[in-house]
């Protein structure tokens, strides 16, 4: 019998600075309109939850979130454009979800562009809401965008 190749298995780790370079790569990458390394940093920097998706030697992807009084927000979940879609935004998005869960929480919130039907959809698959719009949330190439405002409730 003849083995096939290697299968690395995503690992779901802490973020560090050590990280950055990394991160500000797929930032890079992926947004017409990116965090700036200093976000990154100070959201490092203050203890939000900042997690990465290891595959083999690489960051393939990470998500940044807070949390008070109960409430989960989920600020940036990116997956580097060469791992997209095979998986590992649900990985990402379910390790934020547990998390909130075991940090009672009673809810996830977030905010994600109209225009990006894949993130909609994945959220939308694991339980999330539309509950408002923000207008003019975001910077686009037209000037602005509105911000879908989506809640996934815990207490359920």
């Amino acid at each position: 019998m003849i083995a096939g190749p290697a299968t690395v298995h995503p690992l779901v780790r802490r973020l560090n600075e050590a990280d950055l370079d990394r991160i500000m790569e797929i930032e890079l990458d992926v947004y017409p309109y990116p965090w700036s390394r200093g976000i990154f940093a100070d959201c490092l920097r203050v203890g939000y939850d900042c997690w990465g998706l290891q595959v083999g030697q690489d960051l393939a992807g990470y998500t940044i979130q807070s949390h008070v009084a109960g409430e989960n927000h989920l600020l940036n979940l990116c997956v580097a454009r060469e791992y997209q879609n095979i998986g590992y935004g649900s990985i990402l998005l379910e390790h934020a979800i547990r998390l909130a869960r075991r940090q009672e929480c009673f809810c996830v919130f977030l905010e994600v562009r109209p225009s990006n039907r894949a993130g909609m959809v994945l959220y939308q698959k694991n339980g999330f809401e539309v509950i408002a719009e923000r207008p003019d949330y975001y910077r686009s190439d037209l000037g602005k965008e509105n911000a879908i405002v989506m809640r996934l409730d815990l207490s359920l």
